[in-house]
């Protein structure tokens, strides 16, 4: 997985995520809708129709008081949290 901000201001964040797809976007998304603070969160797979651009954007809007970055951290826990409980549960039932 590769990572580029694109922008990073006070209230939003845009960020490249390289070498994934919609599964792992709608979770992250998700986590980060469930997420304290934030107002929107977003992707695109093919911004303003760009000619071969197909990494995912992820756009993270926050509320006054929430930095993005830290919105981000907090979603990502959470999937992780998350996937290793799913493991664990799994492990066990087998």
């Amino acid at each position: 997985m590769e990572l580029r901000v694109i922008d990073n201001t006070e209230g939003e964040l845009s960020i490249e995520i390289g070498g994934e797809d919609h599964t792992f976007m709608n979770v992250l998304k998700g986590a980060l809708l469930e997420t304290d603070g934030v107002s929107a969160a977003t992707y695109d797979v093919n911004p303003e129709q760009s000619g071969g651009q197909t990494e995912p954007i992820l756009t993270v809007k926050t509320e006054d008081g929430t930095e993005p970055l830290d919105a981000l951290e907090q979603a990502t826990e959470r999937v992780t949290e998350k996937t290793t409980s799913f493991r664990d549960a799994f492990e066990a039932a087998a």
